[in-house]
């Protein structure tokens, strides 16, 4: 190959690296929904003619082809990462690594979305406890839980885990204060910002990135109340939702 043939390839707009994938399986309908680096999240039917029931009522989607993209989403501007069906397959979560998630409802055509942006810094995964509430993990070392209220609008609710809590009126001036005294020597007390809080200590039982979380279940039961994460601190940690008694709502 020469040096000109491999410089076409790189700048192909479909010559990018899938980053991560995950299938949603119903008798009506199967779809397998991708992320990758190109900051796009693309829905594909996987339904097979002759092993797969179709159903009329899920609309136009059931009419896809195997392999057929059903829809592609550009929400984001950066790389995506993981992304996971809800368990009902109604809607579709993804994240960004520009500290966003995204929510993506009545997958097809004409999908529903929403984004929530956050100060801290990006997931790399994400997995649905319930219909109303997701788990995401990533580079910021504690495990963000995510909730819709009664009227479908997602936010951020807290961490699990940390070392310190976070407030849910944290400024971004408080990093730029501080950072900016550090630049000129000055100590943190030294930095005239009144009324914003400093920014929250980083880590907690993780120590580095977690790049990994995989919901538990108990035999017979579909609802997920723990799961495991993994991290590149080298540890496994498995937690336990029953004894968050603010969460539970969202269960």
């Amino acid at each position: 190959m020469t040096k000109e043939e491999r410089y076409k390839g790189d700048m192909d707009p479909y010559n990018r690296r899938q980053e991560c994938s995950s299938a949603h399986i119903t008798i009506q309908i199967i779809l397998l929904a991708t992320t990758s680096t190109d900051g796009k999240c693309r829905v594909f039917s996987t339904f097979i003619k002759g092993v797969d029931a179709r159903d009329s009522r899920t609309g136009s989607s059931s009419d896809a082809k195997f392999g057929e993209q059903i829809v592609q989403l550009d929400l984001s501007f950066s790389w995506a990462f993981g992304v996971k069906w809800s368990p009902s397959g109604n809607t579709l979560a993804y994240v960004g690594h520009n500290s966003m998630i995204y929510f993506v409802d009545d997958v097809g055509p004409s999908p529903l979305a929403q984004n929530v942006a956050f100060r801290d810094l990006p997931l790399r995964d994400v997995f649905f406890v319930s219909e109303r509430m997701v788990i995401g993990v990533g580079f910021d070392c504690s495990p963000m839980v995510f909730a819709a209220d009664g009227s479908g609008i997602w936010s951020f609710i807290r961490f699990l885990g940390e070392r310190k809590a976070v407030s849910s009126s944290a400024k971004y001036g408080s990093q730029f204060s501080e950072a900016f005294g550090k630049l000129y020597g000055q100590s943190k007390q030294g930095v005239g910002n009144d009324g914003v809080e400093h920014s929250r200590t980083r880590g907690g039982i993780h120590e580095n990135c977690i790049n990994g979380i995989v919901p538990l279940r108990e035999d017979g039961s579909s609802k997920v109340t723990r799961f495991s994460t993994s991290g590149l601190d080298g540890k496994i940690v498995i937690w336990d939702l029953k004894n968050q008694e603010d969460l539970s709502v969202y269960l």
